[in-house]
């Protein structure tokens, strides 16, 4: 199992920043694809930003040019820099990790498992 810690979210202004991050542990093999989504009131999970272990990053939505999203495979960690925040950006935001995991001890077969962070509330509010 792995385990994600998600930190560094609360209460910003308008125009602000915040930088969320992410810290995976547990029983890491090889960790592919990491990023976030959110979910904001009476909204469905919408994914944010995505990055693959090599580094190549995608947006969705009004993130992009406003969000920048990186990681440290050394460190199994993955951030979220958060630029020009306004109101329509609270939610709570969730940290994911996608890991290609033997099926058993001495299997030769392979699957990918998901991985969810409990999430961190971020606020944007004057």
């Amino acid at each position: 199992q792995v385990q994600l810690v998600e930190s560094g979210g609360g209460l910003v202004q308008p125009g602000g920043s915040l930088k969320l991050s992410c810290a995976a542990s547990g029983k890491i093999f090889s960790i592919n694809d990491m990023g976030w989504y959110r979910q904001a009131p009476e909204k469905q999970r919408e994914l944010v930003a995505t990055i693959t272990s090599s580094g190549l990053t995608a947006y969705t939505g009004t993130a992009e040019g406003r969000f920048t999203i990186s990681r440290d495979n050394a460190r199994n960690t993955v951030s979220l820099q958060m630029n020009s925040l306004k109101p329509e950006d609270t939610a709570v935001y969730y940290c994911y990790a996608d890991q290609e995991e033997p099926a058993g001890p001495d299997s030769d077969y392979y699957y990918v498992m998901h991985y969810w962070g409990k999430g961190s509330l971020v606020t944007v509010s004057s």
